[in-house]
């Protein structure tokens, strides 16, 4: 006669600490093991690596200014802002934009807390990214959030001190490094960049001891010009993850963002590797080696939008994760391989596109239009734009030194049924069309980006995509 359990049989009190926390370090292990898990951490690490070598560079400001006097550049807790868009021939974040003026700040948060001053921007649109390590979202202040002027507190995991009177409220990251970018929308006009100074003055950062109460004022106009820490990667993005050096990084890296949930075992069994690793050159040139091989095979190809994505119609493609990726390791680093640094969905939805409507690649050596219908522009409560890049994510140089077109352009001609056409080509059309003019480069490969920020609940869910991209020569 059997029997069932109807509860389960609890474990020894003592199972758990029984079990060892992982792997057992005296255990010889075969190079192909040792292979395998630095393939997959090289992957699943590589935007954290990312972000702590962006703190690495940022300890060596020695003032808040502008790197080689292009990019917002600041010591660690400290912020520097732009005072107009950002220059062209930036290479630290790939797919910046031309909608927005830009802030930025690395904050080492297991040293101090820090306070963002926020301003009243009246009406205009705004929003602050703040990401961790992970490049996770974890604050909400912006338009989209009914957010007040005032001080916030950004606070690190661990941190539990006294919280000044004045502070309006306090966010926690789950790392000790974090991502602060401002970014304030600007109209392209004189009017405006003049009108925009007032608030830009007033946003901050500094440590929790510089905190008084009252609003700290900077013209920004008067950063002085630094030099750069890092070398240039060329025509790309600035690499900030390196196979030779990120094995010795990563134990730094983990101290810095604890495992999540369910994580303390890959976090355990990457570390017995690279602790293997440090006693045994063969088995650190083999990790190093495969690491270059993921670099190759599985980081590099993710630059490329069509590789990866939420399959939209007419080769469009998204993400609904962006800045709370937790354990979506693919998401992750597809982002921070190819446009890194994006907003929550709430604050920003982003739409890529390197293919036309038959599903060819864009490419300078032909014509193409974008037309939207009558009130099918992207519904937003904030602003939207389409914004053109080179094969690296980087602006095209051209004549008019335009990068995108959108809210902020206020001299774009509509069709006489309310449609609006944008023409994406290489050579100049006619002076009666230059307004609607986006510049492609001439027999190169390139990639539309459609922002639309604090979007509306039909970009949202997906039933508002955009129009195809038709080739016309």
């Amino acid at each position: 006669m059997s029997t069932t359990l109807e509860t389960p049989v609890a474990p020894s009190p003592t199972w758990a600490t029984g079990m060892p926390s992982g792997p057992d370090p005296r255990i010889k292990i075969t190079e192909a093991y040792a292979r395998l898990v630095a393939r997959d951490a090289f992957f699943w690490a590589w935007p954290m690596v990312n972000i702590y070598n962006r703190r690495l560079a940022c300890k060596q400001a020695p003032q808040p200014g502008l790197m080689n006097g292009v990019i917002p550049f600041a010591p660690l807790n400290f912020l520097a802002m732009l005072h107009d868009y950002v220059e062209p021939n930036q290479r630290w974040v790939a797919c910046p934009n031309q909608d927005v003026v830009y802030g930025a700040g690395v904050v080492a948060l297991d040293k101090s807390p820090v306070v963002v001053q926020v301003p009243d921007f009246g009406r205009r649109f705004w929003v602050y990214q703040a990401v961790d390590l992970r490049t996770d979202s974890f604050v909400q202040l912006g338009a989209m959030y009914g957010t007040r002027p005032g001080f916030y507190l950004l606070v690190g995991p661990g941190w539990n001190g006294e919280v000044p009177r004045g502070i309006t409220k306090v966010f926690r990251s789950k790392t000790g490094t974090a991502f602060i970018a401002p970014r304030v929308f600007m109209d392209d006009t004189m009017e405006d960049r003049h009108a925009v100074q007032a608030v830009l003055e007033a946003i901050d950062l500094y440590p929790l001891a510089n905190f008084d109460g009252t609003v700290k004022q900077h013209n920004w106009h008067d950063l002085p010009k630094l030099s750069s820490p890092t070398s240039s990667g060329g025509a790309g993005e600035t690499r900030w993850v390196l196979p030779e050096s990120f094995f010795d990084q990563l134990p730094s890296v983990f101290a810095d963002a604890p495992p999540l949930p369910g994580e303390e075992a890959r976090y355990a069994q990457v570390l017995a590797v690279v602790e293997a690793a440090r006693h045994n050159p063969a088995l650190k040139r083999a990790i190093i080696d495969e690491a270059s091989k993921a670099e190759k095979d599985l980081i590099d190809p993710l630059l490329q939008f069509r590789n990866w994505g939420e399959e939209l119609p007419h080769y469009w493609s998204s993400i609904s994760n962006g800045a709370a990726f937790g354990t979506d390791y693919f998401a992750r680093t597809a982002v921070a391989r190819s446009n890194i640094l994006v907003n929550a969905p709430a604050e920003t939805k982003y739409i890529y596109q390197d293919l036309d409507a038959i599903g060819a690649r864009l490419n300078g050596a032909y014509r193409y239009t974008v037309t939207f219908a009558k009130g099918r522009t992207p519904p937003v409560d904030g602003f939207w734009s389409l914004t053109l890049y080179d094969d690296h994510h980087f602006f095209v140089p051209n004549p008019l030194k335009r990068f995108s077109l959108g809210t902020k352009n206020k001299s774009l001609k509509f069709n006489p049924d309310g449609s609006l056409t944008i023409l994406i080509q290489a050579d100049a059309p006619p002076d009666t069309q230059r307004t609607n003019w986006l510049p492609a480069p001439a027999g190169a490969d390139f990639s539309l980006f459609v922002r639309a920020y604090w979007p509306k609940a039909e970009v949202l869910d997906g039933s508002w995509t955009p129009p195809p991209v038709q080739r016309v020569s």
